[in-house]
């Protein structure tokens, strides 16, 4: 039986290189969309060795309207995209807003425009817990109302969520599309084939984490332990990489079997909350590898508690994350050791 056509845009990416390998998996034939702005082409490379074939790859800026017309008139018949392509770093969004706003909110708009000219109907959306703000009540569901964003970054998620919501809801609309607002996806692929890839000095916790232990930083610090948690350290819902992964295709079912326009939200996350110190100790114990830890003060923009209420994503959308934090550390630190040997290698 003939695989169905799904487009990843930024399918090179940390989460879009996952999602490509699930979706092969589950019998789909990903197309990865990719301008290498923020990711490297040795994924590809990983993908190849984890699923035995090539995935055809499109070296394209998703800004770029005729290049993308030509992806769409290439390749024929794509069923549905996965958007992914976005810059993604808070920090640096406070520093460039236009460039977060220019990248994150163009590509979304002419990859609408695209897929209606070909008749696409069915989108997948990557946006972000960070729509939610600094919440009133934990956990948060779907009806938690969204609130101002700390960061141009969280903001261009939550202005991507409202044009998606206007376009579905437009008079003829054929557009089917499913949000998914992830927590903090960690860890990489059991075959630590691919992984989590930050160049330069990393915006998240988790290669922080193991570039410490493996002696190329000399330190983690922690930003703030005064916070209104039980240890004082910021507490977030940590997703396994492959778990989130699996979510795309499940709401890339839903979506096929649909007919009419809508749009829907779902949280993807565990349901859990663990504190920055958890994570920490969760890393020693699964590693054995000791930390190097200080604390630092707090980061501007940093939500001091978030985690998800994932009650609609098991009842509605069928999907439960299945990895603990332990089995998603030990996967980002085999990652970590994976790509010291790489290096090592080529030195």
């Amino acid at each position: 039986m003939e695989r169905k056509k799904i487009l990843v845009t930024g399918g090179a990416g940390y989460i879009g290189s996952h999602a490509v390998v699930e979706l092969y998996n589950g019998g789909y034939q990903p197309i990865i969309l990719d301008d290498f702005s923020n990711s490297q082409e040795s994924v590809l490379t990983g993908i190849k060795d984890i699923l035995g074939v090539e995935i055809p790859c499109h070296h394209v800026d998703c800004t770029n309207e005729s290049a993308l017309h030509e992806v769409f008139e290439q390749e024929q018949n794509i069923q549905g995209v996965i958007h992914f392509a976005a810059f993604k770093a808070v920090g640096e969004s406070v520093q460039k807003p236009l460039k977060y706003y220019h990248n994150n909110l163009d590509s979304l708009l002419v990859l609408l425009k695209v897929m209606g000219e070909f008749h696409v109907q069915n989108l997948v959306f990557s946006s972000s817990c960070t729509v939610y703000g600094i919440p009133d009540h934990l956990p948060v569901t779907e009806e938690t109302p969204t609130k101002p964003a700390t960061s141009p970054y969280g903001n261009t998620k939550k202005i991507c969520e409202d044009i998606l919501t206007d376009v579905v809801k437009a008079t003829g609309s054929e557009l089917r599309t499913i949000l998914l607002r992830y927590f903090n996806p960690i860890g990489a692929h059991e075959s630590a084939k691919i992984g989590e890839l930050p160049l330069g000095v990393p915006q998240n916790l988790i290669p922080f984490v193991t570039q410490t232990a493996a002696g190329i930083r000399e330190k983690l610090t922690i930003f703030g332990d005064t916070y209104d948690t039980p240890d004082g350290t910021n507490i977030r819902d940590y997703v396994h990489v492959v778990d989130l992964a699996k979510a795309h295709v499940v709401a890339v079912e839903r979506l096929l079997k649909g007919k009419e326009a809508i749009v829907e939200v779902f949280n993807v996350g565990t349901g859990r909350g663990n504190s920055v110190l958890e994570v920490v100790h969760a890393f020693e114990k699964a590693t054995g590898k000791k930390l190097n830890y200080t604390i630092g003060p707090p980061r501007p923009g940093d939500v001091p508690a978030i985690y998800a209420d994932v009650t609609k994503s098991v009842n509605e959308l069928g999907f439960k994350t299945t990895s603990t934090l332990e089995e998603a550390l030990a996967s980002a630190w085999k990652w970590q050791l994976h790509l010291q040997e790489v290096s090592s290698h080529a030195s």
